[in-house]
């Protein structure tokens, strides 16, 4: 049951927090050209800048959770980005969360928005409800995805609830 009241949680990195994601958005942009990865699901831009940006997200929700942050390098499709979740970060806080057809539907997916320092961390759903067919679009000419609007999302007390309990 999603909850009618979304409360979301506001981090701000510290510059260590920020120069420490930075450094590990780099590492993964450097290992995707040195492996000759391409851009994936129709991405045409600046991978450094949406690898540091998705690292922060990492960070801040990390902060935000109360969860260690590894920040690891090389583990894309093999280890969730914290602890046992996946982040999702967008730009601009008006962004939905973002889950990709052949994503996990076990896995959970919590959705940041932000840039810099300062991000939002909205809520969250498993794969699997991410994946209706009501939230599948495609924007700017890519691959189709699943968009879930902010009222669609869960609770993080019930998130953090859950981590508990495992």
């Amino acid at each position: 049951m999603v909850s009618s009241i979304l409360v979301m949680i506001e981090v701000e990195l510290n510059w260590v927090e920020l120069w420490l994601a930075s450094e590990i958005g780099k590492l993964r942009q450097f290992e995707s050209l040195r492996k000759g990865l391409p851009d994936k699901y129709g991405f045409e831009g600046a991978g450094w800048n949406l690898h540091i940006l998705g690292a922060s997200g990492e960070m801040a929700a990390a902060k935000a959770l109360g969860i260690y942050y590894g920040g690891s390098v090389n583990t894309f499709r093999t280890q969730a980005d914290v602890g046992s979740l996946e982040i999702r970060t967008r730009s601009k806080d008006s962004y939905e969360l973002l889950v990709r057809p052949d994503d996990k539907d076990q896995a959970i997916y919590v959705h940041v928005t932000g840039s810099n320092t300062k991000f939002k961390v909205h809520g969250w759903l498993f794969g699997k409800e991410a994946k209706e067919e009501q939230y599948l679009q495609t924007h700017g000419g890519r691959d189709p995805a699943y968009f879930v609007p902010f009222s669609a999302l869960k609770n993080l007390s019930d998130l953090k609830a859950l981590l508990k309990k495992n």
